[in-house]
């Protein structure tokens, strides 16, 4: 939930309306027929509809003995226990093929990257660590992981993920033997974990270029900032308030204007205040209206040491626009965020950032109801494989709750 959102006191509106099961079954039927396509077998492709179909309507937890229980006995239990932890299809056409899928179906106006935290009772879990989450202000035996959201104002659905690996648990060669990780998998931070797979979408998948709206407080900001704008990808991105920024109409000073902190650049800015009208996707859905301003800055240059000489960043000499936001009544600014949007103005820049509210909306109501958090596995494949599925099934009821008509497809 956005700072912006805890100076309304709205209660979370009930859960979502109930779907009919007809159609239901027919959003199911149409994906499950795109997305196990890529399978080589008739056995996998009928598992993945099993699993699949488990995740939508076996009670409580998503584990496989629990959708085992719904779709068969104790032989299935063991047959997909393998088709998930130890066969041998790829997740990643399954996940491309979704990702095509969910936005052609309801076209994002952005790609929001979410960090999750998924706790665990054991230490055997693939990338499972003891980690302080600031978020929650507490230590917690989990795994961290980024999931990419395909978001419109109608709906969002996770589209590609990272599980985030630790250097040491990459160094940890039983470990790593014993969860089948890849050789070219290697440590990222979670920041690298969002941009690598926001990127993958349109880079790999071709899929349209959206700016990729994330918080980017905890992690290095900078960057995140430079590493998708070398791509050429448009960004929105919560930041810190101590993240220096050079504010492009200060006093010069050599050779340009000095870096500041972002806090300080909008501190000052309040009289540029305006009103913009926006909805708050994670309470009761009413317009809202907050007070923004907008500010241009540019990148720091990358500082240099000795006698080498100074390099010139991509873009560092490009404007990019440092906006803070605060409700009425309330500190100012609650939030900074730097955006590099071309011709979009800061009322539609802001209207973007709140598209996190509808991720995390969607998250709490159907994500952790379709399982995306309940793989018990020790798998690094058998996470990736899960988790696919989970999307999948995440994108079957948000599409059957936003009323989706199936797409027309040729043969």
């Amino acid at each position: 939930m956005s700072d912006l959102s805890l100076c309304v006191g709205d209660a979370r509106p009930p859960g979502p309306t109930p779907v009919d099961a007809d159609f239901h079954d027919v959003v199911l039927t149409e994906l499950s027929s795109v997305l196990f396509a890529s399978l080589p077998r008739v056995d996998q492709r009928r598992k993945g509809v099993e699993y699949l179909r488990g995740l939508l309507d076996a009670e409580g937890r998503k584990s496989i003995r629990n959708i085992a229980r719904l779709v068969g006995g104790q032989t299935t239990e063991q047959n997909l226990h393998h088709f998930i932890s130890s066969s041998t299809w790829d997740w990643a056409p399954v996940r491309a093929v979704l990702a095509g899928h969910v936005t052609a179906a309801v076209p994002p106006q952005a790609w929001v990257a979410r960090h999750t935290v998924i706790p665990k009772a054991g230490e055997h879990s693939v990338g499972v660590d003891r980690c302080f989450i600031s978020s929650l202000g507490q230590v917690l035996n989990a795994q961290q992981a980024v999931g990419v959201w395909s978001a419109s104002d109608a709906v969002s659905m996770p589209v590609n993920w990272r599980l985030h690996l630790s250097q040491a648990w990459l160094d940890d060669v039983p470990r790593r033997s014993q969860a089948s990780i890849p050789a070219d998998v290697h440590a990222r931070t979670l920041g690298d974990c969002a941009v690598e797979a926001a990127l993958e979408l349109t880079s790999d998948w071709r899929l349209p270029v959206r700016p990729v709206v994330t918080d980017v407080r905890e992690f290095d900001g900078m960057k995140a900032a430079r590493r998708l704008r070398a791509a050429g990808v448009p960004f929105v991105l919560r930041v810190n308030s101590t993240l220096p920024l050079r504010p492009v109409d200060a006093a010069p000073a050599r050779p340009g204007p000095q870096a500041l902190p972002a806090h300080r650049i909008v501190g000052a800015s309040r009289a540029l205040c305006r009103p913009v009208v926006w909805t708050d996707h994670g309470l009761d859905a009413s317009p809202r209206t907050a007070l923004v301003a907008a500010v241009r800055v540019r990148l720091p240059e990358t500082p240099t040491f000795g006698r080498r000489p100074r390099r010139r960043d991509a873009g560092a000499d490009e404007d990019l626009l440092l906006l803070g936001a605060g409700a009425p009544g309330c500190r100012w600014p609650q939030e900074l965020w730097l955006a590099d949007v071309p011709d979009a103005s800061p009322g539609a820049l802001f209207r973007l950032s709140r598209l996190t509210g509808r991720v995390e909306r969607d998250f709490e109501e159907i994500a952790d109801r379709t399982g995306i958090r309940d793989y018990t596995g020790r798998s690094f494949n058998g996470w990736h494989r899960h988790v696919t599925l989970a999307s999948a099934a995440h994108a079957v009821a948000a599409l059957a709750e936003a009323g989706h008509r199936p797409l027309c497809r040729a043969g």
